[in-house]
């Protein structure tokens, strides 16, 4: 992420990505207070297959690109479609199946973050 580039405005193209091909259960943690993160923010959300999990993470890319022309430093996960790492820097994406993001409840992991949950607009 470059520094003209501010978080806010990585997040709202991030939501805008996924909100665009109807992924579900986001979540943004705000890890800012939090000693030892890896980052500020993390936005978590779920695709119901794998094919969704791979179009959630073409869109974000696709909407973050334009509008910020930014580019991830690091994905990983596309080959399964299970769950997608999508790192910014500043912010990293988890995008998963449903089932896999309620195995390893990484929310919990981060029980003291300030988490904001987004409401679908379908």
């Amino acid at each position: 992420m470059t520094k003209n580039t501010s978080n806010d405005d990585l997040v709202a193209n991030i939501l805008k990505g996924i909100e665009d091909v109807k992924g579900e259960n986001i979540d943004i943690l705000d890890l800012r207070a939090l000693d030892n993160t890896v980052c500020d923010y993390f936005i978590i959300c779920n695709g119901n297959s794998n094919t969704q999990v791979v179009a959630i993470t073409n869109s974000i890319q696709k909407a973050v690109s334009k509008e910020l022309k930014e580019k991830p430093w690091h994905v990983e996960g596309t080959e399964n479609g299970e769950w997608v790492l999508m790192d910014y820097v500043n912010v990293v994406v988890h995008v998963f199946q449903k089932h896999i993001r309620e195995y390893y409840n990484i929310e919990s992991l981060w029980g003291d973050a300030k988490i904001t949950s987004i409401a679908s607009k379908y």
